[in-house]
């Protein structure tokens, strides 16, 4: 059975914690793990880029000269594709949808595997308490200097907390997110993954 390692807010070590085999010992395929993510990713894109078509463009009702006599190429409209300000050919429109669709196991499954992962390499710990009065950044980036993490951080709460979130909102390298919104792309984003105690059992109960 996984455990990982309990710290409390001075970054002492005081104890383990078991955590379930069917989550945290997954082990990886990373092909599905791509597979996901890039999901995800689409599905999260939005539909920025547009151009209009010749039907689009405004103006160029009027033929530019007459068919015959000038010497010229005839011309149509002054909104045909060749023209300066005419009408895109093949551009990118705004009917454009990138979403992909993904079983929910599947996904996550593929979040088991990112966890497991982690927890192998020693990446993941849990956080006995971190008291949030006062509210203050420093307090927080204290104990997160203290504890065995990377660069970046992320760190999982049971749930919402106005506080908590205060304290993170200044510190450019820490995440905070609740155990119900956990999601693949942070696991694999930031270096280390720090739970709070009682955010260990809330996210497994919602997996279970």
């Amino acid at each position: 059975m996984p455990t990982i390692s309990i710290y409390n807010q001075e970054g002492k070590h005081v104890g383990e914690m078991n955590l379930s085999d069917a989550i945290f010992g997954v082990k990886a395929d990373a092909h599905l793990v791509h597979e996901v993510v890039v999901a995800q990713r689409n599905n999260a894109r939005r539909t920025v880029a547009s151009t209009k078509t010749r039907g689009e463009v405004r103006g160029g009702g009027k033929k530019p000269w007459k068919q015959k006599g000038t010497g010229r190429a005839r011309q149509g409209s002054i909104r045909s594709p060749q023209w300066v300000g005419g009408g895109i050919v093949f551009g990118p429109n705004r009917e454009r949808n990138f979403s992909q669709k993904i079983n929910k196991k599947t996904k996550q499954k593929a979040l088991f595997m990112a966890l497991s992962d982690k927890l192998a390499g020693k990446q993941v710990c849990a956080l006995e308490s971190i008291a949030t009065e006062p509210a203050k950044t420093k307090v927080l980036a204290k104990t997160i200097k203290q504890l065995p993490v990377g660069k970046t951080t992320l760190l999982v709460s049971a749930g919402s907390s106005p506080l908590l979130a205060r304290m993170t909102y200044n510190l450019p390298h820490v995440k905070l997110v609740t155990a119900g919104s956990l999601n693949i792309l942070d696991v694999l984003q930031y270096r280390s993954i720090v739970f709070l105690k009682d955010a260990v059992p809330a996210f497994e109960k919602i997996y279970a």
